[in-house]
């Protein structure tokens, strides 16, 4: 059997009051649209189509690869939205979901449950509902004395004795693909929207003689539909949860996973633990054994085996098997981090390379640099990388160590085995097994103080 699924998308969303495209505000770091055709590809759907208007540029750069496109020109309802991918689908034999854009809680099991039940009863429609414990502003699915399913009411629309019910449409359905758009003809917009309904599709397929049904899904929460900022985060901490239980069915241990805020399709390895107030978004992979503490914050970075990171930030970088970060220092983008390698607290570094079992302690900034192995690198280090024009690099090699307070002005080369004194500007190469001392002399001056005017106060002497 041929499936398709038509994804709805065109709406501007104005109670977002936002400047961006409401399907392409993101839930736990993928938009809402994204999250939508992720569950329709795992139904292995032979053709997926967006339809999409306002913003319609936007939303195509955001699934380009992933799905054909229709235009809607006019915002008249979901079922004009629906007949705008006719000249992609009408003609074609098999069975059409239809979704939309902002429900970004539906999972791939639910997409597959509803196209076995369409299949399995023969339907010509089967609408996904579910039973919720506050139905106002949904769609009733209204049913007759044998359960059979007449027609959907919208909100605005209903009898109260029709707004009493609680079972309720998702906005989802399933449907034979030539008699839906067969039946979209004869929809028409004579009710309180002056729209054009998809859910009237259903009554015109009963009329008609042909098998209308429904599918009742066993959690409410995935049908929540995005239409303001209160409904993102709802639906932000649903999918957080939803997340967070995944990883910890996996191996992976939280302190507090209620406060642990997971993008989706981070890695992360068993044994690893994540207390609370920890953020990881984007593209993140994360080992196994790590241990990451309260207030830490990862994001598009590598993290290998067996690392500990305390309460810091890392962004664009990679941690290797067994070093440790923090606290409260920060890695920016181009960071590498070797085996080993420790990086204490207050440290800055930037597209830098840190070498197997290098220690650079704290209150230190290294930007634009290579750090060999077993370098010790003193507190209060600044590595000066720019000049105000252009960025300049510095390499330091194996086993050198870099006294407290040195400010190594790139680009420089130090060797292996090198030294350099504490507090120390270093501006020419130090050569292996060479010490740099680049300071004043210090000179006492005796007696100074009984030339000052202070020393005849009795209070100081």
């Amino acid at each position: 059997m041929n499936k398709y699924v038509v994804i709805l998308a065109a709406g501007k969303g104005t109670r977002m009051k936002s400047k961006l495209y409401k399907v392409l505000h993101k839930v736990c770091g993928k938009t809402m649209v994204e999250h939508v055709v992720d569950a329709a590809k795992g139904t292995e759907p032979t053709e997926i189509v967006t339809v999409v208007g306002t913003g319609a540029a936007k939303v195509k750069d955001v699934l380009a690869g992933q799905s054909e496109f229709a235009f809607q020109k006019e915002q008249l309802g979901t079922g004009d939205a629906v007949m705008a991918a006719s000249d992609l689908l009408a003609d074609k034999d098999g069975s059409t979901l239809v979704a939309t854009g902002d429900t970004p809680l539906f999972t791939s099991e639910t997409f597959n449950n509803l196209f076995a039940k369409h299949q399995a009863d023969g339907n010509s429609a089967t609408v996904l509902t579910a039973k919720a414990p506050n139905p106002f502003g949904y769609g009733r699915i209204i049913r007759d004395e044998n359960g059979n399913v007449l027609r959907i009411v919208e909100q605005k629309d209903g009898t109260p004795e029709e707004l009493a019910v609680d079972e309720i449409n998702t906005g989802v359905f399933a449907f034979n693909n030539k008699e839906l758009f067969e039946a979209l003809k004869q929809v028409g917009n004579n009710n309180a929207q002056g729209e054009y309904y998809l859910t009237d599709v259903l009554e015109i397929m009963r009329k008609a003689g042909k098998k209308v049904g429904a599918y009742q899904m066993p959690d409410f929460s995935e049908s929540l539909g995005v239409n303001d900022r209160i409904a993102l985060a709802q639906a932000t901490k649903i999918m957080q949860k939803r997340i967070n239980e995944a990883h910890m069915r996996d191996g992976v241990s939280f302190i507090d996973p209620d406060t642990a805020y997971i993008d989706a399709g981070v890695k992360i390895g068993n044994d690893t633990v994540i207390e609370g107030n920890v953020v990881i978004k984007g593209n993140t992979v994360i080992g196994s054994d790590c241990y990451i503490t309260n207030g830490s914050r990862i994001i598009d970075s590598k993290i290998g085996d067996g690392v500990t990171i305390t309460s810091s930030t890392i962004e664009e970088s990679e941690m290797d098997d067994n070093s440790d970060i923090g606290p409260n220092s920060h890695l920016r983008p181009k960071a590498k981090i070797g085996k080993k390698a420790h990086i204490g607290n207050f440290v800055e570094i930037k597209k830098a390379e840190i070498g197997e079992n290098t220690k650079v302690g704290h209150l230190t900034y290294v930007g634009d640099a290579t750090l060999g192995k077993d370098i010790n690198i003193g507190c209060g280090t600044i590595f000066s990388n720019y000049d105000g024009v252009k960025k300049f690099h510095t390499n330091v090699g194996d086993h050198s160590f870099i006294g407290a307070g040195a400010t190594i002005i790139a680009p420089v080369n130090i060797a292996d085995h090198a030294f350099v004194a504490a507090d120390s500007t270093i501006t020419k190469d130090v050569g292996r097994y060479d010490m740099a001392i680049a300071r004043g002399r210090q000179t006492n001056k005796p007696d100074y103080w009984h030339k000052l005017p202070l020393s005849k106060d009795k209070e100081w002497e």
